[in-house]
C-alpha cells in the first residue's frame, strides 16, 4: 500500500499541521468509486438474468430519465453489446442493466463484493465505506448505484472486490504478511490466521468477466494500463467529487483503475486511485497500474505469457471518458449527512505556493493464491499450429475451428499464444504475431 503525498511516521507532526496528510489513504479515506463499479452489476447480471456478453443492451443514444430524474452519458450509443457497454464504459448501458438484475439483487450482490462493511485487516482507522440500506434507496437509486455513485468504498475494498473476479469468483479476505526472518534471527514474522474464502460467484461467471476486462484493456477505455507481455484484465473509473458545501457535483474526480494479470491465471491484483484529479481513470490511474503491475510481475518472476510484440501507438480513436456522470439533473439524492466524509480532495495537502496536486491511493499488490485458480476445469479444443502460414490461413483455419484470432505484424506467423497442442479455454483468443 502506498499514499501520496507521503510522510515520515518517524517524525511528530509539527505544530499546526493538519494529521489529514497522515491518513492511510488506501484503507481509511473512502470514495465514490464511480464506473469501477460496473464490474459487480454486470456481474450480478450474469447470475440474476439472461444477459449475455454478446446481448445488445439500450444505451438511449446517451440519454435516460429514470423516475423523472435525466440522466446524462459522457458518450452517445444508440445500443452496445454488454461486453461494449463495459469496455466503452456506458452509464446508460450499465443502468439498463442494472434496471434488468434489479435493487434486491443488485445490493445483495454489492454486499456479496464485501461492500458497506470493513474487510478486518488489522491496521488503525480502517472505514467500511458507505452502502445504504435497500430501504434507505430512493426510486433512482439504482441507476446511480450501477454506475458507481450514493455508495463510498476504499481502495483495499476494490483491491478485495477485483481479487474476487482474480480468485475465479472466491472473496479471499485481505491479510498483512512479513517476511520471514533473516537467518539466525530468532524473531518470528507473525502471519494473520488463514480465513476460509466464501464464495461470491460461479467459475464460469469469473472467468467471463475476466475476458470482457481484458476488452477494456484491449479496445476500450483501458488502453493505457495494456502490458508488454502480459495479458491482462481490467476496468477504468471516473466519479464526479461532491461538494457538501455547494451542494452539488464538481469537475474534480475521483479516477480509479483496477486490473489483474496474467488473465488467464491471475498472480496479482493492483488498484489505483487519484482523489481530485481533472483527468479521466484512463488517463491517470491506468498508466500506474502498468508500471506498478509491470514491476511486480518482474519481482515475483511471473513468465510472461504473451509475445514481446511491439505495441501500436493508440491512434485516439479510443474513448478514454468514463466518468460516472452523478448529476441527474435534480440535485444529489442524499443528504449532507450520507455523503462521504472525504470524498472532496483527500490528503491533498501541499506547500501553499505549489499547485493543488490530487491524492493518490495505491491499494495492495494481492497474489492471487493459486489453489483457487479454476480455469483448468473449463477447456475448449486444442491451439492449432499456426507456425510458418499465412495470414490467410490463419483465418481460414481459426474460422473452420470456431475460434478467435488476435494479430499483429505482417508475412508469415512466427510467434503465438498460447503454444500449439495447449487447451483452448472458452472463449480464449490466440494471439499470432506475423515477421517476414
Amino acid at each position: 500500500m502506498a499514499s501520496y503525498p507521503s510522510f515520515n511516521p518517524n517524525v511528530p507532526p509539527v505544530k499546526g499541521e493538519t494529521l489529514e496528510a497522515r491518513t492511510n489513504l488506501p484503507v481509511s479515506s473512502p470514495f465514490e468509486p464511480g464506473s469501477v463499479f460496473k464490474v459487480i452489476t454486470l456481474s450480478a447480471a450474469l447470475e440474476t438474468t439472461n444477459i449475455r456478453p454478446g446481448t445488445i443492451i439500450n444505451c438511449g443514444n446517451g440519454k435516460i430519465t429514470l423516475f423523472k430524474r435525466v440522466i446524462h452519458d459522457h458518450h452517445s450509443y444508440a445500443s452496445l453489446s454488454m461486453a461494449d457497454v463495459l469496455a466503452k464504459s456506458s452509464n446508460i448501458g450499465a443502468i439498463n442493466i442494472g434496471l434488468r438484475v434489479g435493487e434486491k439483487n443488485l445490493y445483495e450482490y454489492v454486499k456479496r463484493f464485501g461492500f458497506g462493511k470493513s474487510t478486518g485487516i488489522p491496521l488503525p482507522g480502517e472505514s467500511s465505506g458507505r452502502l445504504r440500506p435497500l430501504k434507505q434507496w430512493i426510486p433512482s437509486s439504482i441507476g446511480s448505484i450501477a454506475m458507481g455513485h450514493e455508495l463510498s468504498a476504499t481502495t483495499l475494498q476494490l483491491a478485495q472486490a477485483s481479487a474476487v473476479i482474480a480468485n475465479g469468483g472466491m472473496l479471499v479476505k485481505p491479510r498483512m504478511t512479513l517476511k520471514p526472518p533473516r537467518s539466525g534471527d530468532n524473531v518470528p514474522a507473525p502471519i494473520e490466521p488463514y480465513v476460509q474464502p466464501v464464495r461470491v460467484l460461479q467459475p464460469e461467471t469469473a472467468i467471463t468477466m475476466r475476458q470482457m476486462m481484458e476488452g477494456v484493456v484491449l479496445y476500450g477505455t483501458g488502453k493505457k494500463s495494456r502490458l508488454d507481455g502480459y495479458t491482462s484484465g481490467g476496468k477504468t473509473g471516473t466519479a464526479q467529487i461532491y461538494d457538501v458545501k455547494a451542494r452539488a457535483y464538481t469537475h474534480k474526480y475521483n479516477s480509479s483503475f483496477m486490473g489483474f494479470a496474467p488473465l488467464n491465471n491471475p498472480a496479482i491484483v493492483v488498484v489505483a486511485t487519484l482523489n481530485g484529479t481533472a483527468l479521466m481513470g484512463g488517463d491517470a490511474s491506468a498508466p500506474v497500474f502498468k508500471a506498478v503491475a509491470t514491476a511486480a510481475l518482474r519481482f515475483l518472476d511471473v513468465p510472461k505469457d504473451l509475445p514481446d510484440f511491439v505495441a501500436k501507438p493508440d491512434d485516439g480513436k479510443t474513448q478514454s471518458n468514463d466518468l460516472a456522470i452523478a448529476d441527474l439533473g435534480g440535485g444529489n439524492p442524499l443528504d449532507d449527512d450520507e455523503q462521504p466524509a472525504q470524498l472532496a480532495g483527500v490528503g491533498t495537502a501541499a506547500a501553499p505556493a505549489a499547485p493543488r496536486l490530487p491524492a493518490l491511493t495505491m491499494g495492495p499488490v494481492i497474489e492471487v493464491p493459486p489453489m483457487l485458480r479454476k480455469e483448468a476445469l473449463l477447456t475448449g479444443p486444442r491451439v492449432p499450429n499456426f507456425n510458418g502460414k499465412t495470414l490467410r490461413d490463419v483465418l481460414e483455419q481459426s474460422a473452420a475451428l470456431g475460434i478467435q484470432v488476435q494479430f499483429s505484424g505482417s508475412g508469415l506467423a512466427a510467434a503465438q499464444q498460447p503454444a500449439p497442442g495447449t487447451p483452448l479455454r472458452q472463449g480464449e483468443r490466440i494471439r499470432v504475431q506475423f515477421a517476414r
